[in-house]
Protein backbone atom coordinates (compact mmCIF):
# COMPACT_ATOMS: atom_id res chain seq x y z
CA UNK A 1 0.00 0.00 0.00
CA UNK A 2 1.34 3.46 -0.98
CA UNK A 3 1.40 5.88 2.58
CA UNK A 4 2.77 9.31 1.70
CA UNK A 5 4.32 11.38 4.07
CA UNK A 6 3.96 15.32 4.75
CA UNK A 7 6.01 17.26 7.28
CA UNK A 8 4.78 17.01 10.86
CA UNK A 9 2.55 19.82 11.76
CA UNK A 10 1.76 21.40 15.21
CA UNK A 11 0.03 19.02 17.46
CA UNK A 12 -2.99 21.71 17.43
CA UNK A 13 -3.64 22.30 13.60
CA UNK A 14 -4.01 18.51 13.14
CA UNK A 15 -6.92 16.77 12.16
CA UNK A 16 -8.88 14.43 13.81
CA UNK A 17 -7.91 11.18 13.06
CA UNK A 18 -10.61 9.68 10.59
CA UNK A 19 -11.62 5.61 11.70
CA UNK A 20 -13.30 4.03 8.29
CA UNK A 21 -16.51 2.60 9.88
CA UNK A 22 -18.11 -1.11 9.35
CA UNK A 23 -20.07 -0.12 6.56
CA UNK A 24 -17.09 1.06 4.79
CA UNK A 25 -15.69 -2.68 5.62
CA UNK A 26 -18.70 -3.91 3.99
CA UNK A 27 -18.99 -1.75 0.34
CA UNK A 28 -16.82 -3.91 -1.63
CA UNK A 29 -19.29 -6.60 -0.91
CA UNK A 30 -22.39 -4.14 -2.05
CA UNK A 31 -21.38 -2.65 -5.18
CA UNK A 32 -23.60 -2.77 -7.79
CA UNK A 33 -23.11 -6.03 -9.78
CA UNK A 34 -24.00 -7.03 -13.04
CA UNK A 35 -25.69 -9.93 -12.17
CA UNK A 36 -28.28 -7.43 -10.69
CA UNK A 37 -29.58 -7.20 -14.79
CA UNK A 38 -29.79 -10.96 -15.73
CA UNK A 39 -33.68 -12.79 -15.43
CA UNK A 40 -32.17 -15.71 -13.86
CA UNK A 41 -30.12 -16.57 -11.15
CA UNK A 42 -26.52 -15.89 -11.68
CA UNK A 43 -24.94 -19.18 -10.96
CA UNK A 44 -27.65 -20.89 -13.17
CA UNK A 45 -26.72 -18.36 -16.09
CA UNK A 46 -23.00 -19.00 -15.63
CA UNK A 47 -23.59 -22.48 -15.56
CA UNK A 48 -25.27 -22.44 -18.79
CA UNK A 49 -22.62 -20.93 -20.68
CA UNK A 50 -19.51 -22.57 -19.47
CA UNK A 51 -21.59 -25.90 -20.28
CA UNK A 52 -22.84 -24.62 -24.00
CA UNK A 53 -18.76 -23.53 -24.32
CA UNK A 54 -16.89 -26.28 -23.27
CA UNK A 55 -19.47 -28.55 -24.99
CA UNK A 56 -18.90 -26.90 -28.27
CA UNK A 57 -14.97 -26.30 -27.60
CA UNK A 58 -14.77 -30.41 -27.36
CA UNK A 59 -17.46 -31.30 -30.21
CA UNK A 60 -15.55 -28.97 -32.43
CA UNK A 61 -12.02 -29.79 -31.15
CA UNK A 62 -12.98 -33.70 -31.84
CA UNK A 63 -14.28 -32.93 -35.20
CA UNK A 64 -11.45 -31.22 -36.45
CA UNK A 65 -9.14 -34.09 -35.39
CA UNK A 66 -11.00 -36.38 -37.35
CA UNK A 67 -11.12 -34.09 -40.62
CA UNK A 68 -7.00 -33.72 -40.35
CA UNK A 69 -6.97 -36.98 -39.93
CA UNK A 70 -8.79 -37.35 -43.28
CA UNK A 71 -7.53 -34.70 -44.83
CA UNK A 72 -10.58 -32.60 -44.80
CA UNK A 73 -10.42 -29.15 -45.09
CA UNK A 74 -11.34 -27.51 -42.10
CA UNK A 75 -13.03 -24.07 -43.57
CA UNK A 76 -16.16 -27.24 -45.05
CA UNK A 77 -18.61 -27.26 -42.46
CA UNK A 78 -21.39 -28.63 -41.48
CA UNK A 79 -24.93 -27.60 -39.85
CA UNK A 80 -23.82 -29.06 -36.78
CA UNK A 81 -20.91 -26.94 -36.95
CA UNK A 82 -22.01 -24.25 -37.71
CA UNK A 83 -24.36 -24.74 -35.30
CA UNK A 84 -21.33 -25.50 -32.74
CA UNK A 85 -19.70 -22.24 -33.87
CA UNK A 86 -22.54 -19.91 -33.44
CA UNK A 87 -22.92 -21.16 -30.14
CA UNK A 88 -19.16 -20.93 -28.90
CA UNK A 89 -19.46 -17.41 -30.38
CA UNK A 90 -22.37 -16.41 -27.61
CA UNK A 91 -20.98 -18.11 -25.14
CA UNK A 92 -17.39 -16.39 -25.40
CA UNK A 93 -19.76 -13.22 -26.05
CA UNK A 94 -21.30 -13.54 -22.44
CA UNK A 95 -18.42 -14.69 -20.60
CA UNK A 96 -15.94 -12.23 -22.01
CA UNK A 97 -18.80 -9.13 -21.14
CA UNK A 98 -19.68 -10.35 -18.35
CA UNK A 99 -16.04 -10.96 -16.47
CA UNK A 100 -14.79 -8.22 -18.36
CA UNK A 101 -17.41 -5.44 -16.91
CA UNK A 102 -16.48 -6.82 -13.25
CA UNK A 103 -13.15 -6.60 -14.16
CA UNK A 104 -13.71 -3.13 -15.29
CA UNK A 105 -15.52 -2.20 -12.12
CA UNK A 106 -13.16 -3.46 -10.14
CA UNK A 107 -10.49 -1.28 -10.78
CA UNK A 108 -12.69 1.64 -10.14
CA UNK A 109 -14.24 0.24 -6.72
CA UNK A 110 -12.34 0.88 -3.96
CA UNK A 111 -11.16 -2.68 -2.25
CA UNK A 112 -10.05 -3.44 1.45
CA UNK A 113 -6.27 -3.98 -0.03
CA UNK A 114 -6.37 -0.28 -1.38
CA UNK A 115 -7.61 1.96 1.33
CA UNK A 116 -5.69 4.89 2.20
CA UNK A 117 -4.73 6.20 5.72
CA UNK A 118 -4.88 10.09 5.96
CA UNK A 119 -1.35 11.83 5.95
CA UNK A 120 -2.13 13.79 8.64
CA UNK A 121 -4.02 10.70 10.70
CA UNK A 122 -0.51 8.62 10.66
CA UNK A 123 1.53 11.81 11.29
CA UNK A 124 -0.82 11.84 14.63
CA UNK A 125 -0.22 8.00 15.40
CA UNK A 126 3.67 8.69 15.38
CA UNK A 127 3.64 11.33 17.96
CA UNK A 128 1.34 9.77 20.09
CA UNK A 129 2.98 6.32 20.37
CA UNK A 130 6.68 7.44 18.92
CA UNK A 131 6.41 4.20 17.13
CA UNK A 132 4.18 1.65 15.85
CA UNK A 133 2.44 -0.60 18.49
CA UNK A 134 0.81 -3.57 15.58
CA UNK A 135 2.70 -5.89 13.90
CA UNK A 136 2.50 -7.76 10.18
CA UNK A 137 1.09 -3.97 8.69
CA UNK A 138 -1.82 -3.96 10.65
CA UNK A 139 -0.71 -0.44 10.80
CA UNK A 140 -1.87 0.39 7.23
CA UNK A 141 -5.19 -1.64 7.98
CA UNK A 142 -8.08 1.44 8.80
CA UNK A 143 -9.99 0.62 12.14
CA UNK A 144 -12.73 -1.07 12.09
CA UNK A 145 -15.10 0.79 14.91
CA UNK A 146 -19.11 0.31 14.31
CA UNK A 147 -21.54 0.18 16.83
CA UNK A 148 -24.46 -2.21 17.30
CA UNK A 149 -27.03 0.23 15.99
CA UNK A 150 -24.92 0.99 12.41
CA UNK A 151 -24.34 -2.82 11.86
CA UNK A 152 -28.28 -3.01 11.89
CA UNK A 153 -28.71 0.10 9.89
CA UNK A 154 -26.41 -1.32 7.16
CA UNK A 155 -28.21 -4.46 6.48
CA UNK A 156 -31.73 -2.38 6.78
CA UNK A 157 -30.30 0.32 4.24
CA UNK A 158 -27.96 -1.03 2.36
CA UNK A 159 -24.82 1.33 3.35
CA UNK A 160 -27.11 4.21 2.60
CA UNK A 161 -26.62 5.63 5.72
CA UNK A 162 -23.45 6.03 7.79
CA UNK A 163 -22.50 6.58 11.14
CA UNK A 164 -19.56 8.23 12.57
CA UNK A 165 -17.41 5.93 14.85
CA UNK A 166 -16.86 7.39 18.49
CA UNK A 167 -13.27 8.70 19.14
CA UNK A 168 -10.94 6.30 20.57
CA UNK A 169 -8.52 6.91 23.16
CA UNK A 170 -7.25 3.52 24.55
CA UNK A 171 -5.56 1.15 22.42
CA UNK A 172 -6.08 -2.00 23.58
CA UNK A 173 -10.15 -1.28 24.36
CA UNK A 174 -10.27 0.20 20.86
CA UNK A 175 -8.84 -3.17 19.36
CA UNK A 176 -11.21 -5.25 21.81
CA UNK A 177 -14.10 -3.34 20.11
CA UNK A 178 -12.29 -3.47 16.68
CA UNK A 179 -11.95 -7.39 16.71
CA UNK A 180 -15.45 -7.53 18.08
CA UNK A 181 -16.92 -5.79 15.00
CA UNK A 182 -15.09 -7.92 12.92
CA UNK A 183 -16.05 -11.47 14.41
CA UNK A 184 -19.66 -10.18 14.19
CA UNK A 185 -18.83 -9.84 10.34
CA UNK A 186 -17.17 -13.16 9.50
CA UNK A 187 -20.42 -14.60 11.26
CA UNK A 188 -22.82 -13.30 9.39
CA UNK A 189 -21.14 -13.96 5.96
CA UNK A 190 -20.05 -10.09 4.70
CA UNK A 191 -16.65 -11.50 4.95
CA UNK A 192 -15.05 -14.72 4.40
CA UNK A 193 -13.12 -16.28 6.79
CA UNK A 194 -10.17 -16.90 4.52
CA UNK A 195 -9.49 -13.32 3.79
CA UNK A 196 -8.95 -12.40 7.32
CA UNK A 197 -4.87 -12.39 7.08
CA UNK A 198 -4.73 -10.76 3.83
CA UNK A 199 -7.34 -8.11 4.83
CA UNK A 200 -5.64 -7.61 8.48
CA UNK A 201 -2.25 -8.41 8.20
CA UNK A 202 -1.94 -9.57 11.36
CA UNK A 203 -1.83 -13.59 10.91
CA UNK A 204 -1.96 -14.14 14.98
CA UNK A 205 -5.14 -11.71 14.91
CA UNK A 206 -6.60 -13.14 12.14
CA UNK A 207 -6.41 -16.79 13.93
CA UNK A 208 -8.24 -15.43 17.05
CA UNK A 209 -10.46 -13.73 15.47
CA UNK A 210 -11.92 -16.43 13.35
CA UNK A 211 -11.51 -18.65 16.46
CA UNK A 212 -13.94 -16.71 18.06
CA UNK A 213 -15.97 -16.51 15.36
CA UNK A 214 -16.31 -20.44 14.66
CA UNK A 215 -17.03 -20.96 18.71
CA UNK A 216 -20.25 -18.66 18.11
CA UNK A 217 -21.24 -20.39 14.82
CA UNK A 218 -20.88 -24.07 16.30
CA UNK A 219 -21.72 -23.29 19.79
CA UNK A 220 -18.85 -25.42 20.88
CA UNK A 221 -16.29 -24.12 23.19
CA UNK A 222 -12.33 -24.17 22.02
CA UNK A 223 -10.67 -23.26 25.42
CA UNK A 224 -8.67 -26.44 25.18
CA UNK A 225 -7.01 -25.70 22.40
CA UNK A 226 -4.20 -23.38 22.59
CA UNK A 227 -3.95 -20.32 20.65
CA UNK A 228 -1.01 -18.54 22.41
CA UNK A 229 2.67 -19.36 21.79
CA UNK A 230 2.84 -20.34 17.82
CA UNK A 231 4.20 -18.10 14.97
CA UNK A 232 1.20 -17.96 12.76
CA UNK A 233 3.06 -16.29 10.38
CA UNK A 234 5.39 -19.10 9.56
CA UNK A 235 2.40 -21.41 8.02
CA UNK A 236 0.96 -18.89 6.25
CA UNK A 237 0.82 -19.80 2.85
CA UNK A 238 2.93 -22.72 3.19
CA UNK A 239 1.66 -25.52 6.01
CA UNK A 240 -1.90 -24.51 6.34
CA UNK A 241 -5.35 -22.51 6.07
CA UNK A 242 -7.26 -20.86 7.99
CA UNK A 243 -5.53 -21.70 11.68
CA UNK A 244 -7.75 -21.19 15.01
CA UNK A 245 -5.13 -23.05 17.21
CA UNK A 246 -2.73 -25.92 17.18
CA UNK A 247 -2.70 -29.25 18.78
CA UNK A 248 0.04 -29.94 21.93
CA UNK A 249 1.89 -33.72 20.92
CA UNK A 250 4.64 -34.44 23.58
CA UNK A 251 8.01 -34.98 22.14
CA UNK A 252 10.26 -37.65 24.38
CA UNK A 253 13.83 -38.90 23.61
CA UNK A 254 14.82 -42.49 22.55
CA UNK A 255 19.01 -42.90 22.72
CA UNK A 256 21.52 -42.56 22.22
CA UNK A 257 21.39 -45.08 19.20
CA UNK A 258 24.68 -45.80 17.79
CA UNK A 259 24.10 -46.34 13.69
CA UNK A 260 27.35 -46.29 11.96
CA UNK A 261 29.45 -45.33 14.20
CA UNK A 262 27.50 -41.98 15.20
CA UNK A 263 25.30 -41.45 18.22
CA UNK A 264 21.29 -40.10 17.71
CA UNK A 265 19.36 -38.90 20.42
CA UNK A 266 15.65 -39.63 18.30
CA UNK A 267 13.02 -37.19 19.13
CA UNK A 268 9.35 -38.91 18.84
CA UNK A 269 6.25 -36.80 19.29
CA UNK A 270 3.72 -39.49 20.47
CA UNK A 271 0.57 -39.64 22.65
CA UNK A 272 1.06 -43.64 23.24
CA UNK A 273 2.52 -44.51 26.49
CA UNK A 274 5.35 -47.11 26.23
CA UNK A 275 6.80 -46.08 22.87
CA UNK A 276 9.11 -44.50 23.67
CA UNK A 277 10.30 -45.93 26.51
CA UNK A 278 10.14 -49.00 24.48
CA UNK A 279 12.36 -47.74 21.66
CA UNK A 280 14.97 -46.46 24.16
CA UNK A 281 15.30 -49.85 25.63
CA UNK A 282 15.90 -51.04 21.95
CA UNK A 283 18.57 -48.46 21.44
CA UNK A 284 20.64 -49.46 24.50
CA UNK A 285 20.30 -52.97 23.68
CA UNK A 286 21.84 -51.98 20.50
CA UNK A 287 24.21 -49.94 21.74
CA UNK A 288 26.10 -52.02 24.45
CA UNK A 289 26.28 -54.45 21.56
CA UNK A 290 28.51 -52.60 19.43
CA UNK A 291 25.56 -50.61 17.59
CA UNK A 292 23.89 -51.17 14.43
CA UNK A 293 24.78 -50.71 10.50
CA UNK A 294 22.44 -49.25 7.68
CA UNK A 295 22.59 -49.17 4.48
CA UNK A 296 21.04 -47.06 2.00
CA UNK A 297 19.94 -49.03 -1.18
CA UNK A 298 18.15 -46.76 -3.56
CA UNK A 299 17.16 -42.94 -3.56
CA UNK A 300 14.40 -41.87 -5.86
CA UNK A 301 10.48 -40.39 -5.53
CA UNK A 302 8.23 -41.82 -7.94
CA UNK A 303 5.26 -39.72 -10.03
CA UNK A 304 2.97 -41.59 -12.42
CA UNK A 305 0.57 -40.33 -14.56
CA UNK A 306 -2.04 -41.99 -16.57
CA UNK A 307 -2.75 -41.33 -20.04
CA UNK A 308 -4.83 -42.29 -22.70
CA UNK A 309 -4.86 -43.46 -26.46
CA UNK A 310 -7.65 -44.08 -29.05
CA UNK A 311 -6.29 -47.70 -29.23
CA UNK A 312 -3.91 -50.22 -27.61
CA UNK A 313 -2.17 -50.08 -30.51
CA UNK A 314 -0.84 -46.08 -29.94
CA UNK A 315 -0.26 -46.51 -25.71
CA UNK A 316 2.05 -49.63 -26.81
CA UNK A 317 3.80 -47.32 -29.29
CA UNK A 318 4.09 -44.56 -26.46
CA UNK A 319 5.49 -47.11 -23.83
CA UNK A 320 7.87 -48.41 -26.58
CA UNK A 321 9.49 -45.18 -26.73
CA UNK A 322 9.40 -44.34 -23.29
CA UNK A 323 11.56 -47.31 -22.23
CA UNK A 324 13.66 -46.99 -24.92
CA UNK A 325 18.00 -46.56 -23.55
CA UNK A 326 18.35 -44.87 -26.44
CA UNK A 327 15.51 -42.15 -25.34
CA UNK A 328 16.13 -41.99 -21.84
CA UNK A 329 18.89 -39.14 -22.42
CA UNK A 330 16.68 -36.61 -24.35
CA UNK A 331 14.18 -37.72 -21.87
CA UNK A 332 16.56 -36.87 -19.11
CA UNK A 333 17.24 -33.47 -20.15
CA UNK A 334 13.60 -32.19 -20.44
CA UNK A 335 12.74 -33.65 -17.06
CA UNK A 336 15.82 -32.14 -15.44
CA UNK A 337 15.12 -28.66 -16.14
CA UNK A 338 12.31 -28.16 -13.69
CA UNK A 339 15.27 -27.84 -10.50
CA UNK A 340 18.98 -28.05 -10.39
CA UNK A 341 18.76 -31.18 -8.05
CA UNK A 342 15.89 -33.09 -9.55
CA UNK A 343 17.36 -35.81 -11.72
CA UNK A 344 15.74 -38.41 -14.12
CA UNK A 345 16.82 -41.99 -12.86
CA UNK A 346 14.47 -43.69 -14.81
CA UNK A 347 10.31 -44.62 -16.15
CA UNK A 348 8.66 -47.46 -16.44
CA UNK A 349 5.17 -48.20 -17.96
CA UNK A 350 2.26 -50.54 -17.26
CA UNK A 351 -0.65 -51.06 -19.86
CA UNK A 352 -4.27 -51.43 -19.06
CA UNK A 353 -6.31 -51.54 -22.16
CA UNK A 354 -5.56 -48.61 -23.84
CA UNK A 355 -4.39 -46.61 -20.99
CA UNK A 356 -0.71 -46.39 -19.82
CA UNK A 357 0.55 -45.96 -16.64
CA UNK A 358 4.18 -43.94 -16.87
CA UNK A 359 6.21 -44.11 -13.36
CA UNK A 360 8.71 -41.83 -13.31
CA UNK A 361 11.43 -41.97 -10.69
CA UNK A 362 14.27 -39.47 -10.12
CA UNK A 363 16.47 -37.98 -7.31
CA UNK A 364 15.56 -34.46 -5.14
CA UNK A 365 17.99 -34.01 -2.93
CA UNK A 366 17.40 -33.27 0.18
CA UNK A 367 14.04 -32.48 -0.27
CA UNK A 368 10.78 -34.87 -0.08
CA UNK A 369 10.35 -34.18 -3.85
CA UNK A 370 6.42 -34.59 -4.97
CA UNK A 371 6.42 -31.38 -5.82
CA UNK A 372 10.02 -31.53 -7.67
CA UNK A 373 9.07 -34.50 -9.30
CA UNK A 374 5.69 -33.49 -10.31
CA UNK A 375 7.29 -30.44 -12.70
CA UNK A 376 9.47 -32.84 -13.98
CA UNK A 377 6.95 -35.17 -15.25
CA UNK A 378 4.96 -32.08 -16.57
CA UNK A 379 7.74 -30.73 -18.77
CA UNK A 380 8.11 -34.55 -20.11
CA UNK A 381 4.25 -35.23 -21.04
CA UNK A 382 4.59 -31.39 -22.59
CA UNK A 383 7.42 -32.36 -25.31
CA UNK A 384 5.65 -36.02 -25.75
CA UNK A 385 2.35 -33.91 -27.31
CA UNK A 386 4.62 -33.41 -30.44
CA UNK A 387 5.23 -36.91 -31.31
CA UNK A 388 1.67 -38.02 -29.96
CA UNK A 389 -1.09 -35.58 -30.35
CA UNK A 390 -3.78 -38.04 -29.44
CA UNK A 391 -2.27 -38.73 -25.91
CA UNK A 392 -5.15 -37.25 -23.40
CA UNK A 393 -3.56 -36.51 -20.10
CA UNK A 394 -6.27 -37.97 -17.91
CA UNK A 395 -3.96 -37.16 -14.15
CA UNK A 396 -0.94 -36.21 -13.51
CA UNK A 397 -0.94 -38.80 -10.83
CA UNK A 398 -3.07 -42.22 -11.93
CA UNK A 399 -1.85 -44.13 -8.58
CA UNK A 400 0.93 -46.09 -9.79
CA UNK A 401 2.87 -43.80 -8.30
CA UNK A 402 1.82 -44.55 -5.47
CA UNK A 403 1.64 -41.74 -2.89
CA UNK A 404 0.18 -42.61 0.29
CA UNK A 405 -1.57 -45.50 0.05
CA UNK A 406 -0.48 -49.55 0.65
CA UNK A 407 0.85 -50.67 -2.69
CA UNK A 408 3.03 -53.89 -3.86
CA UNK A 409 4.52 -51.42 -6.53
CA UNK A 410 5.99 -49.59 -3.80
CA UNK A 411 7.05 -52.81 -1.52
CA UNK A 412 8.35 -54.74 -4.78
CA UNK A 413 10.27 -51.17 -6.89
CA UNK A 414 10.67 -49.06 -3.78
CA UNK A 415 9.63 -44.69 -3.26
CA UNK A 416 11.94 -42.56 -1.36
CA UNK A 417 14.66 -44.03 0.29
CA UNK A 418 15.11 -48.13 0.33
CA UNK A 419 16.95 -48.90 3.55
CA UNK A 420 18.34 -52.04 5.15
CA UNK A 421 19.57 -51.57 9.02
CA UNK A 422 20.81 -54.48 10.72
CA UNK A 423 22.42 -55.10 14.28
CA UNK A 424 23.98 -58.34 16.56
CA UNK A 425 22.61 -58.36 19.82
CA UNK A 426 25.00 -60.49 22.30
CA UNK A 427 23.39 -63.06 24.11
CA UNK A 428 24.11 -61.54 27.80
CA UNK A 429 22.39 -58.07 26.27
CA UNK A 430 19.40 -60.29 25.58
CA UNK A 431 19.15 -61.84 28.76
CA UNK A 432 19.96 -58.58 31.24
CA UNK A 433 18.20 -55.95 29.06
CA UNK A 434 15.49 -57.60 26.46
CA UNK A 435 15.13 -60.30 29.65
CA UNK A 436 14.45 -63.08 27.08
CA UNK A 437 16.41 -65.88 25.15
CA UNK A 438 17.63 -65.25 21.60
CA UNK A 439 15.28 -68.77 20.45
CA UNK A 440 12.78 -67.45 21.93
CA UNK A 441 12.91 -64.38 20.11
CA UNK A 442 13.31 -66.06 16.48
CA UNK A 443 10.60 -68.45 16.97
CA UNK A 444 7.96 -65.57 18.38
CA UNK A 445 9.22 -63.30 14.72
CA UNK A 446 9.08 -66.30 12.56
CA UNK A 447 5.41 -67.49 14.06
CA UNK A 448 4.07 -63.36 14.24
CA UNK A 449 6.22 -61.05 11.98
CA UNK A 450 6.21 -63.59 9.06
CA UNK A 451 3.35 -66.60 9.41
CA UNK A 452 1.39 -64.41 11.20
CA UNK A 453 1.64 -61.72 8.52
CA UNK A 454 1.04 -63.98 5.70
CA UNK A 455 -2.18 -65.34 7.08
CA UNK A 456 -3.72 -62.14 7.57
CA UNK A 457 -2.77 -61.23 3.92
CA UNK A 458 -0.45 -58.20 4.56
CA UNK A 459 1.15 -56.08 1.79
CA UNK A 460 4.52 -54.46 3.86
CA UNK A 461 3.52 -55.37 6.97
CA UNK A 462 5.52 -57.87 8.07
CA UNK A 463 6.97 -56.79 11.35
CA UNK A 464 5.49 -55.90 14.98
CA UNK A 465 5.09 -51.99 14.95
CA UNK A 466 7.26 -49.72 12.33
CA UNK A 467 4.50 -47.47 11.90
CA UNK A 468 4.51 -46.57 15.69
CA UNK A 469 7.86 -45.17 15.21
CA UNK A 470 7.75 -44.22 11.82
CA UNK A 471 4.68 -41.77 12.90
CA UNK A 472 6.65 -40.48 15.73
CA UNK A 473 9.53 -39.20 13.98
CA UNK A 474 7.72 -38.21 11.54
CA UNK A 475 5.54 -35.76 13.87
CA UNK A 476 8.69 -34.64 15.31
CA UNK A 477 10.28 -33.88 12.08
CA UNK A 478 8.34 -32.41 10.20
CA UNK A 479 7.36 -35.12 7.97
CA UNK A 480 4.13 -35.59 5.80
CA UNK A 481 2.45 -38.03 8.49
CA UNK A 482 0.00 -39.49 5.69
CA UNK A 483 3.05 -41.18 4.09
CA UNK A 484 3.61 -42.97 6.87
CA UNK A 485 1.38 -45.49 5.26
CA UNK A 486 4.05 -46.43 2.54
CA UNK A 487 7.14 -45.20 4.70
CA UNK A 488 6.16 -48.11 7.01
CA UNK A 489 6.11 -51.11 4.64
CA UNK A 490 8.93 -53.31 6.38
CA UNK A 491 10.12 -56.96 6.89
CA UNK A 492 11.54 -57.85 10.01
CA UNK A 493 13.77 -60.82 10.33
CA UNK A 494 15.53 -62.68 13.45
CA UNK A 495 17.88 -65.58 13.54
CA UNK A 496 20.44 -67.32 16.12
CA UNK A 497 24.33 -66.66 14.90
CA UNK A 498 27.58 -67.56 16.33
CA UNK A 499 26.57 -71.04 17.34
CA UNK A 500 23.01 -69.90 18.25
CA UNK A 501 24.36 -67.35 21.42
CA UNK A 502 23.77 -64.11 19.53
CA UNK A 503 21.05 -62.78 17.47
CA UNK A 504 20.91 -61.40 14.15
CA UNK A 505 17.70 -58.49 13.81
CA UNK A 506 17.68 -56.69 10.54
CA UNK A 507 14.70 -54.43 9.26
CA UNK A 508 14.19 -54.04 5.50
CA UNK A 509 12.28 -50.66 4.45
CA UNK A 510 12.02 -50.04 0.79
CA UNK A 511 10.24 -46.60 0.99
CA UNK A 512 10.74 -44.40 3.46
CA UNK A 513 9.84 -41.00 1.69
CA UNK A 514 11.59 -38.31 3.86
CA UNK A 515 13.16 -34.15 3.31
CA UNK A 516 14.85 -32.37 5.29
CA UNK A 517 13.42 -29.20 3.58
CA UNK A 518 10.10 -27.87 2.59
CA UNK A 519 6.91 -28.40 4.33
CA UNK A 520 6.72 -28.44 8.03
CA UNK A 521 10.69 -29.05 8.09
CA UNK A 522 10.59 -25.15 8.39
CA UNK A 523 8.73 -24.43 11.52
CA UNK A 524 10.55 -23.82 14.67
CA UNK A 525 9.29 -26.69 16.86
CA UNK A 526 10.10 -29.48 13.63
CA UNK A 527 13.56 -27.69 12.72
CA UNK A 528 14.97 -28.19 16.01
CA UNK A 529 14.31 -31.37 16.02
CA UNK A 530 15.78 -31.78 12.83
CA UNK A 531 18.71 -29.82 14.46
CA UNK A 532 19.27 -32.62 17.27
CA UNK A 533 19.51 -35.05 14.63
CA UNK A 534 21.99 -32.88 12.70
CA UNK A 535 20.28 -32.82 9.31
CA UNK A 536 18.27 -29.82 9.35
CA UNK A 537 18.33 -27.94 5.94
CA UNK A 538 19.79 -28.87 3.06
CA UNK A 539 23.86 -30.21 3.11
CA UNK A 540 25.90 -27.67 1.40
CA UNK A 541 28.71 -29.93 0.92
CA UNK A 542 26.62 -32.90 -0.84
CA UNK A 543 23.13 -32.36 -1.87
CA UNK A 544 20.75 -34.94 -0.35
CA UNK A 545 22.47 -36.21 2.51
CA UNK A 546 20.97 -35.11 4.92
CA UNK A 547 17.56 -36.25 3.99
CA UNK A 548 19.23 -40.15 3.29
CA UNK A 549 20.83 -39.51 6.58
CA UNK A 550 17.49 -38.88 8.27
CA UNK A 551 16.28 -41.95 6.25
CA UNK A 552 18.81 -44.30 7.75
CA UNK A 553 17.88 -42.92 11.35
CA UNK A 554 14.30 -43.66 11.07
CA UNK A 555 15.01 -47.58 9.94
CA UNK A 556 17.48 -47.76 13.18
CA UNK A 557 14.56 -46.54 15.48
CA UNK A 558 12.50 -49.07 13.57
CA UNK A 559 15.21 -51.44 14.11
CA UNK A 560 15.27 -50.31 18.44
CA UNK A 561 11.31 -50.52 19.00
CA UNK A 562 11.39 -53.72 16.98
CA UNK A 563 13.37 -55.57 19.18
CA UNK A 564 12.01 -54.01 22.40
CA UNK A 565 8.41 -54.90 21.63
CA UNK A 566 9.24 -58.43 20.30
CA UNK A 567 11.42 -58.91 23.71
CA UNK A 568 8.05 -57.52 25.60
CA UNK A 569 5.86 -59.86 23.78
CA UNK A 570 8.32 -62.62 23.82
CA UNK A 571 9.07 -62.24 28.01
CA UNK A 572 4.87 -61.67 28.53
CA UNK A 573 5.61 -58.20 29.59
CA UNK A 574 3.54 -56.33 27.40
CA UNK A 575 0.41 -55.91 28.89
CA UNK A 576 1.71 -55.25 32.15
CA UNK A 577 3.71 -52.66 30.84
CA UNK A 578 0.83 -50.97 28.80
CA UNK A 579 -1.52 -51.06 32.29
CA UNK A 580 1.46 -49.41 34.09
CA UNK A 581 2.64 -46.83 31.73
CA UNK A 582 -0.06 -46.42 29.37
CA UNK A 583 -3.56 -46.04 32.11
CA UNK A 584 -3.93 -42.46 33.97
CA UNK A 585 -5.41 -42.58 37.19
CA UNK A 586 -5.70 -38.81 37.19
CA UNK A 587 -9.55 -37.36 37.07
CA UNK A 588 -9.93 -35.58 34.09
CA UNK A 589 -12.86 -34.40 34.07
CA UNK A 590 -11.79 -32.54 37.19
CA UNK A 591 -8.31 -30.81 35.69
CA UNK A 592 -11.20 -29.61 32.92
CA UNK A 593 -13.40 -27.93 35.31
CA UNK A 594 -10.85 -26.28 37.29
CA UNK A 595 -9.64 -24.57 34.19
Amino acid sequence: MDVRRRPVKNQSQQRPVKQPTAGELLKPYNQPKPSDALPLPLYLTNGLFFTIFFSVMYFLLHRWREKIRNSVPLHVLTFSELAAVASLIASVVYLVGFFGIEFVQSIFRPSPDSWEIEDDSLDQIMLAEDKPTKQCGELLIPRIVATTTEVAELTKENNKEKIKPPPVSDHSSSSSVEDEEIVKLVVDGSIPSYSLESKLGDCKRAARIRREALQRITGKSLSGLPLEGFDYESILGQCCEMPVGYVQIPVGIAGPLLLNGAEFSVPMATTEGCLVASTNRGCKAIYVSGGATCILMKDGMTRAPVVRFSSVKRAAKLKQFLEDPMNFETLALVFNKSSRFGRLQSVKCAIAGKNLYIRFCCATGDAMGMNMVSKGVQNVLDFLRDDFPDMDVMGISGNYCSDKKPAAVNWIEGRGKSVVCEAVIKEDVVHKVLKTTVPALVELNMLKNLTGSAMAGALGGFNAHASNIVSAVYLATGQDPAQNVESSHCITMMEAVNDGKDLHISVTMPSIEVGTVGGGTQLASQSACLNLLGVKGASKDEPGSNARALATIVAGSVLAGELSLMSAISAGQLVKSHMKYNRSTRDMSKLTSSN
